[in-house]
């Protein structure tokens, strides 16, 4: 079994027994103020594995089963032995840097939350767009794609401006820093475990992008 199921299957089980306790989520819900006064910091990885609703962990699983299974493979050819350690290691500690920002903002504000696996997922995403900058990406039930790279600049920019704005209940931080996580995270072990050359890999790819393939329909 892949790490990505095992990450799938726990993330569900976990999920679900939140859905019927509330005392589950908030034993793991990423909360500043507990960090803060009772350095309870495996908030920073639990509150990832609780969704929201069934709808908010569905879309997470199905975008990180997508994604997932093509990172991790590639991890496993180009790192060897060190390809799934690396790959738990990517997803926990996005977990973690994601939130960073967020715990910096709001260290003693007892009405701020945050729960979902959305930040590691972006990681994995964006690791995924590096190694494959052109392939199609799209939105569920929109059959139009776009290569991968257009793809994650317009994700950014559009999580960038709703961050800004604020007001609702997803953290775009978290997808914002996530993302950005995934990239240097992967450029570092392809320089320190692989003499794998992503960087010059996704930039070469891109410069090669033929104008009249940027839409793609299905």
């Amino acid at each position: 079994m892949s790490i990505t199921i095992i990450i799938i299957v726990i993330t569900v089980l976990v999920s679900i027994a939140g859905f019927r306790s509330a005392k589950v989520v908030d034993d793991l819900i990423f909360y500043p103020p507990a960090i803060t006064q009772k350095n309870q910091y495996y908030r920073f990885i639990t509150c990832g594995f609780i969704h929201a609703d069934i709808f908010h962990l569905i879309f997470n699983m199905y975008a990180l089963y997508l994604f997932g299974q093509g990172v991790e493979s590639i991890f496993s050819s180009i790192f060897g032995d060190y390809g799934k350690l690396l790959y738990i290691a990517m997803y926990v500690l996005a977990l973690i840097v994601c939130l960073i920002p967020s715990f910096q903002k709001n260290k003693n504000n007892s009405y701020y939350k945050s729960l979902g696996a959305s930040g590691a997922v972006s990681a994995v995403a964006f690791a995924y767009i590096l190694f494959n900058p052109l392939q199609g990406v799209g939105l569920i039930f929109i059959p139009i794609f776009i290569p991968g790279f257009l793809f994650g600049i317009i994700y950014l920019i559009i999580s960038y401006f709703l961050d800004k704005k604020g007001g609702g209940s997803i953290n775009h931080s978290a997808h914002i820093w996530g993302a950005i996580f995934g990239v240097i995270f992967l450029i570092v072990a392809s320089k320190l475990f692989s003499g794998y050359p992503v960087l010059d890999h996704f930039i070469d790819t891109v410069k090669n992008l033929d104008p009249h393939k940027i839409f793609t329909t299905y």
